[in-house]
């Protein structure tokens, strides 16, 4: 990397020269930087707004799920039948599928390679268990901490290589070519220098830009993403990147002081649920939807590897009821608890027992010697790491912990080809959660999915774009015009009018706008309403700006004009969605009271909803900003490839390059 000054509209700016940017600091934005070292790429180096502080160093649950192919024992398995589950749920291309079964056990054993505690057993097997939407036992974990060991692990391989670290570097804008057809660098400002006269500005000038930002939680008021996680979709949508998927998202329950997903053995143990009101008064309130304490019980267990919102298990007494249940509690007012000191309370005066589950659950317990008195007494038995997890930050499992059906992870994202580079803007490489890959998926696949994402976006950077970045002159020319355009932005942030909204008024408005109009429950009329006061919102900071009191809000402000486009694209995505006649699926369920389906419980009938509309499994909607306005198409789901290569003819191409494309 080679470094100098340029000048553009009088600011002294630091021009960093280099072959490929990573912009991100995640599992698997350092496996990308991994590979390339590997593959020979040496010219490359990481910027990131804080290292350690995304998704994957800080989020997990009881047993966080890495999803594999199956590699233990008898299983039968392969690369298509492992596509085939990634595509059942609908909107996943086939191919992409077929790449991230092709690549799943290459990239599992790097992890392994890397130090991550996988377990094997005697035999040197990986054993699995069965996740959500899994046909088999692919699923394995390394405990609550999966992914942070998956950072910690190439963290330390990228260091010994070498690999420059550029720490506290938010990256505020992608610079592309005078056509806009591919990206040539990035602005950034660099956090320790923002009171400079240059504001902290920093360009990078280079061939390839791989974007490995995570997820957009913040887009969220209840969200068990990290704090602070943008996700940075605006960076790219700005620039006219093809989106899709937008519509598919997770939801699940999750804590609301410490953030933590309590899927898996949390519900397995079987806690209470109860909720207070300000007065202190509690309502054991899932009592008023099921008819009895072992049905009750039975879906409590249920959440805890069917854990995600789904809307098809708000039938026949399913479990995602809770997600409802939970919801209704908190939107009246009251805040929702789970308390692992006691056992479900009696409906009518059944008293809990484990003769009383339904047969899956009380033989879960019953094999797993999980059969003492509390639910808390339980979990230490089956699951003590995820007791200790709360420990480590100061909260006590045995006290009532705070909970919500909270924004857990983004399905749908950038859309890529099958080397993971963007279909629309060359040498932009989306990898992690901000490449949606998939539509409705098994738990853990994500993970895969980063993981193979930068495995696939190295080896085509290392034989197809390992040209030299453009000479400094040549840049600075291309890129000037934009520079000056975000010098005048920052300068209208930093000198907002009195009358402009602050930082925290337009996040909070982002926010509570997403979680109440875009969350798990979702109507035409309520996404109708949050479109409109987005895009209201959208251009009162264009014409005012924000009020950026000094430089440490100037990357809020900044933060949050492209969380405002985000979210604007997002709904636009919902809206089309229900509009084409889209039905309940998934994390989502559709609200209508036309609707063919409703809630029935105890309470009775309630919460009129779409069922499905299988039909549009078999399309992906394609999303795209442009200054004239937000496109949208439907197109067709490719299928998983019928792939019968024959090794010598694949053995010639792939010596040729031709494997490329």
């Amino acid at each position: 990397m080679q470094t100098t000054t340029v000048n553009i509209v009088g600011v002294d700016i630091t021009l960093h020269t280099l072959q490929t940017l990573i912009i991100g600091s995640g599992a698997a934005a350092l496996n990308c930087a991994e590979h390339l070292y590997d593959y020979g790429i040496r010219d490359i180096a990481i910027a990131t707004d804080k290292l350690g502080a995304g998704t994957s160093n800080n989020s997990g649950s009881d047993k966080q799920t890495y999803y594999k192919l199956a590699v233990c024992a008898d299983a039968a398995d392969s690369p298509i039948e492992f596509a085939q589950t990634l595509t059942a749920g609908g909107m996943c291309h086939g191919d992409i599928a077929y790449v991230e079964g092709a690549c799943s056990a290459q990239e599992f054993y790097h992890l392994v390679k890397n130090g991550v505690e996988f377990p094997f057993n005697e035999y040197g097997a990986y054993v699995g268990y069965k996740t959500d939407h899994d046909p088999r036992q692919r699923a394995t974990s390394a405990g609550p901490k999966t992914s942070i060991q998956m950072v910690a692990g190439s963290l330390a391989q990228v260091r010994r290589n070498g690999t420059p670290i550029l720490d506290g570097h938010e990256i505020i804008r992608l610079l592309v070519s005078p056509d806009g057809r591919r990206v040539i660098g990035a602005l950034a400002i660099n956090k320790d220098e923002l009171s400079e006269s240059s504001y902290g500005l920093v360009l990078f000038n280079c061939e390839n830009v791989v974007l490995a930002t995570g997820g957009p939680g913040e887009m969220y008021a209840t969200s068990v993403y990290p704090p602070g996680q943008i996700g940075n979709h605006g960076l790219a949508l700005e620039i006219g990147a093809i989106a899709h998927n937008l519509t598919e998202s997770q939801f699940g329950l999750g804590s609301v002081g410490f953030r933590w997903n309590l899927s898996g053995t949390y519900q397995q143990v079987i806690p209470v649920y109860f909720s207070e009101d300000e007065r202190g008064q509690r309502r054991y309130f899932l009592n008023d939807y099921f008819y009895d304490t072992g049905q009750k019980a039975s879906n409590i267990f249920l959440k805890g590897y069917q854990w995600p919102f789904h809307a098809e298990r708000l039938q026949e007494m399913g479990s995602s009821i809770i997600d409802i249940a939970v919801e209704m509690e908190r939107q009246a007012g009251r805040q929702v608890y789970m308390d692992f000191t006691a056992n479900p309370v009696p409906i009518e005066g059944e008293e809990f027992s484990f003769e009383k589950l339904s047969d899956e659950a009380r033989t879960y317990l019953e094999r797993s010697g999980a059969l003492q008195d509390t639910p808390y007494e339980r979990l230490a038995h089956m699951n003590q790491p995820s007791i200790d997890i709360y420990s480590e930050h100061g909260v006590d499992l045995r006290e009532p912990l705070e909970v919500a059906v909270c924004a857990q992870h983004c399905n749908g994202g950038l859309a890529a080809n099958t080397w993971w580079e963007s279909v629309n803007i060359g040498h932009l490489f989306p990898i992690g959660e901000i490449c949606g890959t998939h539509g409705v998926r098994p738990g853990g696949s994500a993970l895969n999915s980063g993981q193979v994402g930068g495995l696939r976006a190295a080896q085509y950077i290392a034989n197809v774009y390992d040209d030299d970045p453009a000479k400094a002159a040549d840049f600075e020319k291309a890129v000037s015009q934009q520079v000056k355009e975000e010098i005048i932005h920052i300068k209208q942030l930093l000198n907002a009018p009195d009358d402009a909204p602050t930082v925290g008024q337009v996040r909070g408005q982002i926010q509570e706008r997403m979680t109440k109009c875009a969350g798990f429950m979702r109507s035409l009329e309520g996404v109708t309403e949050a479109l409109a006061e987005a895009y209201q919102l959208g251009e009162t900071i264009a014409a005012n700006g924000q009020k950026a009191r000094d430089t440490g809000q100037l990357l809020t402000a900044i933060q949050n004009d492209h969380l405002c486009l985000t979210h604007q694209v997002f709904l636009e995505a919902i809206k089309a969605y229900i509009e084409r006649g889209g039905g309940s699926r998934g994390a989502c369920v559709i609200l209508d009271e036309n609707g063919d389906r409703v809630l029935e419980t105890r309470k009775g009938r309630e919460l009129p909803h779409r069922s499905e509309n299988m039909a549009m499994r078999d399309e992906i909607l394609e999303v795209q900003w442009t200054p004239e306005g937000v496109r949208i198409r439907p197109v067709p789901v490719r299928p998983v490839p019928d792939d019968d290569s024959w090794y010598e003819t694949t053995w010639a191409q792939w010596r040729d390059g031709k494997v490329f494309g």
